[in-house]
């Protein structure tokens, strides 16, 4: 039965069935997630072999991928990997490991911006901006709308440390923390895929 209280009617009989809908929910909106990025992808495929004759994908002196790419990829999956972390040590009830590895997370989140800043000023400096060509412009908004969701997964992620530090997730109760991995460890797939992509489509 529901629970009713002065302020509200909790629909859910238990702390478990709330943490059940809100996997769920998760799990919907990760599939939105995908959607919009599959899209993308398939939009910049379509582009790529699209040219027509006679039109350069990428103009004469534009340069590679930035290197640093590669050392943001390895943050981001170094990332999923701590967050998976918090989430088993709060499982066995260590505390202390899951605040570390959590804070492991943010750092390695924070660093993976940061180089990708680093990655968009090394080519802007060598004059690949945005109106430089659609190699460039699919460039900047592929890995600029990656960039846009780990950026909003940070305060989740604040909340979640915050959350391990205070002792409000339980090894039965800790459904916040397994959304905030669902969502990370997603944002880590979609980025692999999407630098492969735009590893290949600078062939």
């Amino acid at each position: 039965m529901s629970v009713k209280t002065l302020t509200h009617v909790d629909p859910f009989d238990s702390s478990r069935q709330r943490g059940s809908a809100g996997i769920f929910g998760m799990w919907v909106f990760i599939a939105v997630v995908v959607m919009i990025f599959a899209g993308c992808i398939l939009g910049y495929v379509v582009v790529r072999l699209d040219q027509p004759p006679g039109r350069e994908w990428m103009p004469r002196g534009t340069p590679p991928l930035p290197g640093a790419l590669l050392l943001s990829t390895v943050a981001l999956l170094a990332s999923s990997w701590t967050m998976q972390d918090a989430v088993r040590a709060v499982r066995q009830g260590r505390t202390a490991r899951a605040e570390h590895a959590m804070a492991a997370t943010l750092g390695l989140a924070a660093l993976f911006l940061v180089v990708q800043v680093l990655a968009w000023t090394q080519l802007w400096r060598a004059q690949a901006t945005i109106m430089s060509g659609l190699y460039a412009w699919t460039f900047y908004v592929l890995t600029g709308t990656h960039a846009l969701h780990v950026l909003g997964g940070l305060p989740p992620l604040l909340i979640a440390y915050r959350g391990i530090r205070d002792g409000r997730y339980t090894a039965a109760d800790h459904a916040g923390l397994v959304m905030c991995a669902m969502y990370w460890h997603a944002l880590d797939v979609i980025w692999v895929v999407l630098y492969a992509t735009l590893w290949a489509g600078s062939r």
